[in-house]
């Protein structure tokens, strides 16, 4: 038997993803600075620190840690990011921002319980379905145990309101259960059932239908509603090809809304260009690629589901970042995956790349044997 090795394919991608990341990450924080220092150095320390340095250790620790592990606790892993997302509604313990009650404050620093959920999502459902295994594609083991779960979320996040987490933890899930092997009639009807679901949530919620609005028009309300959009547009046009130089967008300062956040591939392409923008866009499908070969690749049904799964969170939400900032969907403030504002995200997501890059170990040792 060969020794034990990680995917170092895979490693260089996220090596890339986290570098690039903390570069734009910073160079986008400047219109920050320009305004209040306090608060740049507040939210440097929270995403390198906070985010990065202790993501990185989840991730080396999580590295080494048997997948088996996380099929063993999935459904105390779930059941605890249920409780600990609904905890923001405690009085006193969670607290809002823009609207959203979102966040839970412990010790004078916040985090975005959500983060815990989709994750905890991922490991419990992935651990349904290599379970039940065959009977997946009966109704009753497979299509109404994912509508139950997602009825108990869509309770939680809807109220906060949530929507784009939602709809994330939704995707997620239905390619998991395609993935898995029920068939596609049902999944279909899951689809139709969101898309329904989806219209009356627009229909009786006034932001979301002003993001539609947008979205059909991004010219309608460019000091409103369309104010973003229109901001982003701006950006990417006129970084050009090659754009205007890594740390010279005009926009971060005083125009894009949240330009470390909700709007930081606006200032990758305004920086880096056509170009730059296109580089980062194809480092995402790399790691989708690659994510999903190591997940073919894996020992059993479980670990195969768990990898998958993780991969597609993470690439998900990277092209809802992307099309919402490009005008390609509507705008949906999801932050982009490694390199937007959001250290309970960063960290996460590094500590789902631990188990990734787990499996990846057990796989290698499975071809080896």
């Amino acid at each position: 038997m060969r020794e034990k090795k990680i995917d170092r394919f895979f490693l260089i991608i996220i090596f890339l993803l986290v570098v690039f990341g903390v570069a734009m990450f910073v160079s986008a924080s400047l219109g920050i600075l320009a305004k209040n220092a306090k608060t740049f150095y507040s939210v440097l320390f929270s995403q390198l620190v906070l985010g990065l340095g202790v993501g990185l250790a989840l991730m080396y620790f999580c590295s080494k840690i048997n997948y088996k592990f996380w099929r063993k606790y999935s459904f105390l892993i779930f059941l605890g990011s249920i409780l600990l997302t609904a905890a923001v509604f405690i009085p006193h313990f969670g607290w809002s921002h823009g609207g959203a009650q979102r966040w839970i404050e412990l010790g004078g620093f916040s985090f975005q319980p959500v983060e815990f959920l989709k994750l905890g999502f991922v490991i419990y459902f992935a651990a349904w379905l290599s379970w039940v295994k065959n009977k997946v594609q009966d109704f009753k083991f497979g299509i109404l145990p994912f509508t139950i779960m997602l009825a108990l979320i869509a309770v939680i996040l809807l109220k906060q309101p949530d929507t784009k987490s939602f709809i994330l933890i939704t995707v997620t899930g239905i390619v998991m259960l395609f993935i898995s092997g029920v068939p596609i009639k049902y999944i279909l009807g899951v689809g139709v059932g969101g898309v329904f679901l989806l219209g009356t949530l627009i229909f009786f919620t006034p932001y979301l239908q002003e993001r539609v609005k947008t979205f059909i028009d991004p010219s309608a309300d460019p000091r409103g509603s369309s104010y973003q959009i229109q901001q982003s547009l701006i950006a990417m046009g006129s970084g050009g090809i090659f754009g205007r130089g890594f740390g010279q967008s005009i926009q971060k300062f005083s125009y894009l809304p949240e330009p470390q956040g909700d709007s930081i591939f606006a200032v990758v392409g305004e920086e880096l260009g056509f170009v730059g923008a296109a580089s980062v866009i194809f480092i995402y499908v790399l790691f989708a690629l690659r994510g999903f070969r190591i997940g073919n690749s894996a020992p059993d049904l479980f670990s195969r589901l768990l990898v998958s799964g993780i991969v597609i969170l993470i690439t998900v939400q990277s092209f809802m970042h992307i099309a919402s900032i490009t005008g390609v969907f509507p705008l949906t403030g999801v932050p982009l995956p490694f390199m937007s504002h959001g250290g309970t995200s960063l960290m996460i997501y590094l500590m789902a790349i631990g188990i990734v890059l787990q499996v990846s170990k057990s796989s290698y040792k499975a071809k080896s044997s």
